[in-house]
């Protein structure tokens, strides 16, 4: 069972949680907490080893934390995503991949892309796929979008590359539910080309960043970062190809991070109990 707690911090807080799992016979099998000591907020996940009803465990854990305390209790382990995509595959093959195989840790609903270029490759590995056209009218594109969500069920949506800035009403349909995955250059480059930009001004780092979306632009709470070297023989296509290889695996790290139940967000920013 996983027990996820956020919640006030105060002095004993492990002791008291330590001591309530005791008496229930549930044997500790790992537990990670921090503390954040300017907001004074106190985050636990633990897994524990033994037989209680969640409901019962939850209930008796409020009883001994702080008031307002967020207790989850064996959430549920296999998440349900949807997700956005416009023509790049590589961040979607992977997840469709993993998918495949069982090892993504959760189910993938559908794929909604806002071109059909993706389409094969989810007939492939017999995932639904669904066209929104994407019109001049946003917010007509927005409510298509949304009335594919609604057909399912789902814990997150994933854009896996999806080249389409959503509206301040659609992401606070979903709020810290959509997960994002784009570059990161040192220094930044923004428009159009940015490889080329960056070749051109010869970076010496790669990276990606994967976080929530919220209404600032890409900079809702991060997840998952990484870097990678580059030096002046790569050419902007060895640069592409790099950019996209890491995309990838700091997606793949942030999704496995949420469907653990590792990321906690606060303010705009998450702890991340690994």
């Amino acid at each position: 069972m996983i027990i996820v707690i956020q919640c006030t911090d105060r002095v004993g807080l492990v002791a008291t949680i330590s001591s309530l799992l005791a008496k229930h016979q549930l044997n500790i099998i790992s537990m990670h907490e921090h503390v954040d000591n300017d907001a004074r907020l106190f985050f636990m996940r633990v897994d524990v080893e033994g037989t209680i009803d969640a409901f019962t465990l939850k209930n008796e854990l409020g009883k001994v934390l702080p008031d307002g305390a967020s207790i989850k209790t064996n959430p549920v382990a296999l998440k349900k995503i949807i997700v956005l995509v416009t023509k790049e595959y590589h961040c979607l093959a992977d997840i469709l991949v993993r998918n495949y195989f069982g090892t993504l840790g959760a189910q993938v609903q559908c794929v909604i892309g806002n071109h059909n270029t993706l389409q094969d490759i989810c007939k492939r590995f017999d995932i639904p796929f669904h066209l929104a056209e994407a019109g001049s009218d946003k917010n007509a594109f927005e409510q298509d979008v949304k009335s594919l969500i609604a057909q399912y069920d789902f814990d997150y949506l994933v854009l896996a590359k999806f080249m389409r800035i959503l509206s301040p009403g659609f992401v606070g349909s979903f709020p810290m539910q959509i997960i994002n995955i784009h570059h990161s250059f040192l220094p930044a480059f923004a428009g159009a080309n940015p490889y080329r930009q960056a070749h051109e001004r010869g970076v010496k780092l790669i990276g990606a960043t994967a976080h929530y979306v919220t209404n600032e632009l890409d900079e809702g709470p991060i997840i998952a970062q990484q870097i990678i070297p580059a030096n002046h023989s790569l050419t902007v296509k060895d640069m592409v190809k790099a950019g996209k290889e890491i995309e990838t695996a700091v997606l793949a790290k942030a999704l496995k991070l949420v469907f653990d139940d590792r990321v906690f967000v606060y303010k705009n920013k998450t702890v991340v109990l690994e």
